[in-house]
C-alpha cells in the first residue's frame, strides 16, 4: 500500500462492505495468531511470509463464504456483496494484514525518525532534522488502531506477542526494522510509540559523513573494536545508541561469530551479508499461563554456552547485567551493550543499580570491581547544540574500582557544542594495545578542529 491515508473503504462503496472487511479482518488475525500458538507448542518451524500470505488468502476466503452464506441464510438490508467488491474488500485487508495500513505512509518517508500516537487521529512526527509536525489519522477508529497492533504483533519476528487487557503493552520490530512499543487499557486511548532506524547496515565511516564521530575518532572506535575492547555504549533515549553499537559490529571481522541478545530485535546484525555467523535471541514474554517466559538475563547465560567470539547486548536494562560483564571479563572480550544514562560517569551509577536487582544481590563495592574487571570503554552519545546532530559527546575509559565508584580517565570530554574534545590521555598499556592493531597515536593528538570536514 502506499496512499496517504488510512485503509478506508470508498464512500460509496456497497453497504455490506464495512461488516464483511470487520469479519475478514478478525478471521485471519485469529487464524494467524491461533497457527503461530499451535506451532509454537508442537515445536514446529514458524511458517515463513509466503506461506502466512497463503494461509491468509484461505482464512478470508473462507470467511467472506461464511459472510455470503449468512446474509443468504438471514437477508439483511445490505443485500449480498457482488463478486467485484468482496475481492477488493479481500485485497484490502491481505494489504493491511500484511503492510503496515495507515503507517505506511509514514513508514516509507525516510526522513521520519520518529512516530507518536496517542489515539488514531493524533498522530506526531519528528524529522531527521529536528523538526516536529501532527500528520492526518493512521486509522478511521481506536478499535482499528488496536486491530492494526494486533496483527503487526501477530506476526512480529519469531513469535506471536499478545496484545490485549490481559497484556496491555507490546514491544515488536516492524518489518523495516523499526521498533513499535504499544500500549492499551491502561491509557484513555491506546497509544504507539514507532522509532525508526534509518540506517539498517552503518558503518564508522558513514558515522563520520553523519557527523557523530570525526576521523579521530573513527580511526580509534574502529581500534578499540579490533583490540576486542568491552564497550559500553550510552546516552538518553533516541539518541542513536543501536545505531552507534551497527557501526561498532561493522568493524569486527566478518569470520568471528556473533551472538546478539535484545528485548525485541533490533540490531539486525543477523541480517548483515558482512557477519556470516549470528545468532540473534530474543527475550520471551509469558504465555496466558504466566509460564514460558525467558529473560534477558537467560539469554546471556545461553549465549555463553554457544561458542560465542563476542557477545552483543542490544540494550542492558536490568539484571542482565551481571551476566553481561561476566561474559565480558571471561575471555569474551570485544563484547558490546548499550545503556540508558545522561551521562558517561552516570552509566556506573545505573549499572550498579541494575546489579543491584539481580539474583546474586551484589554489593555496591561488589559491583564496582565487576564492572570495572569487564568494562574498558563507555562511549556517550548526546544532541549537539544545534538539536539536529547525533554525536559522540564523551568517552571514557575504565581503569579500576575503589570501594563505592568506578574509577576511569575522560579521554574524551564534551566540547563548547557538545562534540568529543580531547581530555586525559589514554594510558600507555591501552595505547600499546590499539597500535598493535594498526592504530595510529597522532590520531589522539588531533587538534579541537578534528570535527571540520
Amino acid at each position: 500500500m502506499t496512499s496517504d491515508s488510512p485503509v478506508t473503504m470508498d464512500s460509496g462503496e456497497h453497504p455490506g462492505a464495512a461488516a464483511l472487511r470487520d469479519k475478514v479482518r478478525q478471521a485471519v488475525s485469529a487464524g494467524l495468531a491461533e497457527r503461530i500458538r499451535a506451532d509454537e507448542q508442537a515445536g514446529r518451524p514458524s511458517l515463513g511470509h509466503q506461506d502466512r500470505r497463503d494461509m491468509a488468502e484461505k482464512l478470508a476466503a473462507e470467511a467472506a463464504d461464511e459472510h455470503a452464506a449468512a446474509e443468504l441464510a438471514n437477508p439483511s438490508e445490505a443485500g449480498l456483496i457482488p463478486d467485484e467488491v468482496e475481492r477488493r474488500v479481500i485485497a484490502l485487508v491481505l494489504d493491511e494484514v500484511f503492510g503496515m495500513g495507515g503507517l505506511q505512509p509514514l513508514l516509507a518517508d525516510p526522513d521520519i525518525e520518529n512516530i507518536n500516537i496517542n489515539g488514531c487521529d493524533q498522530v506526531f512526527v519528528r524529522y531527521a532534522d529536528g523538526r516536529r509536525a501532527q500528520l492526518p489519522p493512521v486509522a478511521t477508529s481506536d478499535a482499528e488502531l488496536i486491530d492494526l497492533v494486533r496483527s503487526l504483533a501477530a506476526r512480529s519476528g519469531v513469535e506471536e506477542r499478545r496484545f490485549d487487557r490481559g497484556s496491555p503493552g507490546v514491544s515488536v520490530e516492524l518489518p523495516d526494522g523499526s521498533r513499535m512499543f504499544a500500549v492499551m487499557a491502561v491509557t484513555g486511548r491506546p497509544a504507539v510509540a514507532i522509532r525508526r532506524h534509518r540506517f539498517q547496515h552503518v558503518t564508522l565511516s558513514g558515522l563520520r559523513e553523519l557527523g557523530t564521530i570525526d576521523a579521530g575518532l573513527e580511526e580509534l572506535l574502529g581500534a578499540m573494536v579490533r583490540a576486542r575492547l568491552n564497550i559500553l555504549v550510552c546516552g538518553g533515549t533516541a539518541i542513536g545508541k543501536t545505531t552507534m553499537l551497527r557501526g561498532l559490529a561493522s568493524a569486527i571481522p566478518p569470520e568471528e561469530r556473533l551472538i546478539t541478545v535484545e528485548d525485541a530485535f533490533e540490531l539486525a546484525l543477523d541480517r548483515d551479508p558482512q557477519h556470516p555467523d549470528v545468532v540473534a535471541l530474543q527475550a520471551r514474554e509469558a504465555n496466558v499461563e504466566g509460564e514460558g517466559a525467558i529473560s534477558q538475563t537467560d539469554l546471556v547465560r545461553w549465549a555463553l554456552r554457544m561458542s560465542p567470539d563476542r557477545v552483543v547486548v542490544g540494550e542492558v536494562r536490568g539484571p542482565e547485567v551481571v551476566p553481561m560483564c561476566n561474559a565480558m571479563s571471561q575471555g569474551n572480550d570485544g563484547s558490546m551493550a548499550t545503556l540508558h544514562a545522561s551521562t558517561s560517569q552516570g552509566a556506573f551509577t545505573k549499572l550498579a543499580s541494575y546489579a543491584a536487582q539481580g539474583v546474586e544481590r551484589l554489593p555496591l563495592e561488589a559491583t564496582n570491581l565487576l564492572v570495572a574487571s569487564a568494562l574498558h570503554v563507555v562511549v556517550h552519545l548526546a544532541e549537539a547544540r544545534d538539536d539536529k546532530t547525533r554525536v559522540v559527546s564523551s568517552i571514557r575509559e575504565v581503569v579500576d574500582a575503589d570501594d563505592k565508584q568506578v574509577i576511569s580517565n575522560e579521554v574524551y570530554r564534551p566540547g563548547p557544542d557538545a562534540r568529543a574534545v580531547p581530555g586525559v590521555p589514554l594510558r600507555t598499556e591501552t595505547v600499546d594495545r590499539l597500535v598493535e592493531v594498526g592504530f595510529d597515536p597522532d590520531c589522539l593528538d588531533r587538534a579541537v578542529g578534528g570535527w571540520q570536514p
